[in-house]
């Protein structure tokens, strides 16, 4: 039977690109069949890594079989995983964020949670001296996704290794890494082909905070003006999204790349207390700019008060 590698619902660049190389390290060392597929449609970056590396768009699936096996990747939080994973044969957790738990298998698994900035990084490093026998479109996807998860390190999350890491494949691959995470961002700035509440739900994920329940999403851009054009629109369209996803409120932060900063979106009282109480800030009208902010995981995550 297929095992399946899959990353979180509304892939970015990391949670496509890792499966894709895991499957290949499954399929080209290990022996077994494997294959890489999404729970949802690529953001733009992504979508632009699978062109620009003559990638196959995985198959997009809505959820998996009982007893299906499969590896997940880049996440460990089953509300970002299909609705069936408990009835699934879960293999192992590969993944560089906070333990959600929740998470029940059928029996023990391999699990692999590191702090490092990138899933891909975590990846070579597990593959050992198997990652020297990957193929160029293999390197290019695992540069793609370490330059995105660092935001070309200037990320908090970034660490040394990753860094490293990146460079090392950049020089195998002759690439200048300074031109090639320029047209990585210019492809996910550019969002005019995207509705609101498809940029709203891009890079998105579900979190819990003192019992309100949230939809975190971040829109990272070198071209943050384009976006926040639209806050009046984007700011109806939360009101829609936050209903049909069944969460209480969404927090839109749009991330400047190059200042590096992030303007969060305030469209009532409630927003307006997490951006007080959270960051220290008082919003100006509908907006809060926060100074240095770039990381969901690592700056406002851990800092989401109500």
């Amino acid at each position: 039977m297929t095992t399946l590698v899959f990353g979180h619902k509304s892939p970015d660049t990391d949670s496509t690109g890792s499966p894709i190389l895991w499957a290949w390290y499954l399929n080209e060392v290990k022996g077994i069949d494997a294959r890489a597929v999404l729970l949802g449609e690529p953001n733009s970056e992504a979508a632009f890594m699978l062109e620009r590396w003559t990638l196959p768009k995985p198959e997009i699936v809505e959820d998996v079989a009982d007893d299906t096996p499969c590896v997940v990747v880049d996440t460990n939080n089953p509300a970002e995983l299909p609705a069936n994973i408990a009835n699934a044969d879960l293999q192992a957790i590969i993944d560089h964020h906070k333990l959600a738990g929740g998470l029940e298998t059928k029996g023990p698994i391999d699990i692999t949670i590191r702090p490092l900035a990138c899933t891909a990084t975590i990846m070579l490093d597990l593959m050992g001296d198997n990652a020297a026998g990957l193929p160029d479109w293999a390197k290019g996807a695992a540069l793609t996704c370490i330059l995105s998860d660092t935001l070309e390190f200037r990320s908090p999350t970034t660490t040394d290794h990753d860094r490293a890491t990146a460079e090392q494949l950049a020089r195998d691959l002759q690439i200048d890494i300074a031109d090639y995470a320029a047209q990585m961002f210019a492809a996910k700035s550019d969002v005019s082909a995207f509705s609101d509440a498809e940029l709203i739900r891009m890079d998105s994920k579900e979190y819990t905070v003192d019992g309100t329940a949230f939809r975190v999403s971040v829109l990272e851009t070198t071209a943050p003006q384009m976006v926040l054009d639209r806050k009046d629109s984007l700011m109806e369209a939360m009101k829609t999204v936050a209903a049909e996803d069944g969460v209480d409120q969404v927090l839109l932060f749009v991330v400047d790349i190059l200042d590096e900063e992030a303007t969060l979106l305030v469209p009532n009282d409630l927003v307006r207390t997490v951006a007080e109480k959270s960051f220290g800030v008082t919003p100006k009208a509908d907006t809060a700019v926060l100074p240095g902010v770039m990381s969901r995981k690592k700056q406002i995550i851990p800092n989401l008060k109500t």
